[in-house]
């Protein structure tokens, strides 16, 4: 591949991170967060663990990166809807992005001051890898559970078998909460 059309790719990437990005501080000033305002987080991208990898092949499981996540007030029936956005480097240190949302469910909530949790629920996504689709937007849908507290949490999710190119794995992302007061 030449290096202006490498150049072009990695811009296309940025370009579609930077878009869904921009739409949080919209979200902040809606009539609907003046009612109840969500909560902005920063997510940490960093491991992925790999399953059945064939013995010829080597992955990285180190996916640094970085995004931000938007969770809206809690619904009254307990879902939470998000919207999210990240980039990293993925299984074949090439870079990815995407931007989606989903909804959470909470299924488990501690008292006191812990104010341990454990949700789960589904993500929707567009996203653009250099080495799938030459960097064209893709959609998808997986799995996620976000386990924490008020304050930090661990936001994981499952990436199945998806042929042709890929192994089942696990990835992991920190998610740390940016907005003052009270949370979830």
């Amino acid at each position: 591949m030449n290096d202006g059309k490498a150049k072009w790719r990695r811009l296309a990437g940025w370009r579609a991170l930077t878009l869904a990005l921009s739409l949080v501080p919209v979200l902040h000033i809606s009539p609907a967060a003046t009612v109840s305002a969500g909560e902005l987080s920063l997510l940490i991208n960093g491991k992925a663990i790999h399953m059945n990898v064939p013995p010829d092949q080597t992955l990285n499981e180190n996916n640094w990166g970085g995004g931000l996540q938007y969770d809206f007030p809690r619904h009254v029936s307990g879902w939470l809807p998000f919207l999210t956005a990240s980039g990293f480097k993925d299984s074949l240190k090439n870079p990815s992005y995407y931007a989606g949302g989903g909804f959470l469910r909470r299924l488990y909530r501690s008292g006191g001051r812990e104010n341990f949790y454990l949700d789960a629920g589904l993500v929707g996504f567009l996203m653009v890898r250099e080495d799938y689709k030459d960097m064209r937007p893709f959609p998808g849908i997986l799995p996620v559970v976000s386990i924490g507290a008020d304050r930090l949490a661990l936001n994981i999710t499952y990436i199945p078998d998806v042929r042709p190119k890929m192994v089942p794995l696990w990835f992991f992302q920190l998610k740390l909460n940016l907005s003052p007061g009270d949370h979830h």
